[in-house]
């Protein structure tokens, strides 16, 4: 897995088994697809971060504008009655966090002043939703029901080597059984955060090193699958922490930002994977469409709602 752009060669000596690949979808160059959540009946909500725009998408890769925010979108959750909360910025560039109902209805829930890069969010309890701040170093509880906003926790491991970084540190977070799972892209980290009973965090450690995830997902084994970003490819990472390369450029996902499940019987051992096209770090190619790719993983998705 060479690259021509001066990386660390991080996946070099990785094990690669490419998954069955369909590219379902493709979004003009310039087009940054930056995160995605899936509805029980097949929907499939991508955030188009630049232009403030959820993309509503059924499997089969037709295209919809589902709802139109002004300023820009980061992450996107999917709450139990199929409301979307999306972290982003408003037109005044502060940090917010927006409800979009069925209807493509917009409502400022929260606005975070102390916040500097909202990023990925995944739900932790009830009404309380987890959402990564990529430049503070820092995770934020918000509670939708009551519009409570609060940090659920702040550590060196979630933060950048220098504030100088443009990179981000804190991104993706996902729970499985009880540690919450976080990566720290800047610093090539794949964290992990046990979670006692009461929903609170305790000492973050590191689960792998040398690892390039943005967004990612894990299935009901506890496999995690990663979006690598600049490294265009997808990776999977056991729960022993061995690491195999899923998908490649070939496969389209140049600039691979972020993976969810399908959640029905037609596609729930299926990801789809969301990315930009190499907008950060363009391939020698030039900056290629935005694809949404689904590959076949043989393995259902884990819950991200406790049943």
């Amino acid at each position: 897995m060479a690259n021509s752009a001066g990386l660390p060669p991080i996946y070099a000596d990785t094990p690669i088994a490419l998954a069955p690949a369909k590219v379902i979808a493709s979004f003009p160059v310039n087009t940054f697809l930056e995160n995605i959540a899936i509805a029980p009946d097949g929907t499939i909500f991508v955030t188009n971060h630049e232009v403030g725009e959820i993309v509503r998408l059924t499997p089969d890769g037709h295209q919809a504008t589902h709802a139109k925010v002004e300023g820009k979108v980061s992450g996107i959750a999917i709450t139990p009655n199929n409301d979307l909360v999306v972290p982003g910025w408003n037109a005044d560039s502060l940090p917010v966090v927006s409800l979009i109902t069925a209807d493509g209805t917009v409502e400022t829930l929260l606005t975070l002043p102390d916040a500097i890069f909202l990023n990925g969010i995944t739900p932790l309890a009830d009404t309380q939703y987890l959402i990564a701040d990529s430049y503070r170093g820092a995770i934020w509880s918000i509670d939708i029901a009551q519009k409570l906003v609060s940090i659920w926790l702040e550590h060196p491991l979630l933060a950048r080597s220098s504030a100088e970084s443009i990179i981000p540190a804190a991104n993706g977070l996902k729970r499985f059984g009880d540690f919450f799972y976080v990566s720290n892209t800047e610093k090539m980290l794949l964290l992990k955060v046990p979670i006692t009973t009461d929903n609170t965090p305790g000492e973050p450690e590191i689960f792998v090193e040398q690892t390039n995830i943005d967004d990612f997902a894990f299935d009901v084994e506890g496999n995690l699958y990663g979006a690598t970003h600049i490294y265009n490819s997808v990776v999977q990472i056991t729960p022993n922490g061995t690491t195999t390369v899923i998908a490649q450029a070939e496969q389209g996902v140049i600039g691979s930002t972020a993976v969810a499940f399908g959640q029905t019987d037609s596609d729930r051992t299926a990801i789809y994977v969301v990315m930009n096209g190499g907008m950060f770090l363009p391939p020698a190619t030039g900056v290629v469409p935005a694809n949404v790719v689904r590959l076949e993983v043989g393995k259902a998705g884990y819950p991200l709602f406790n049943k």
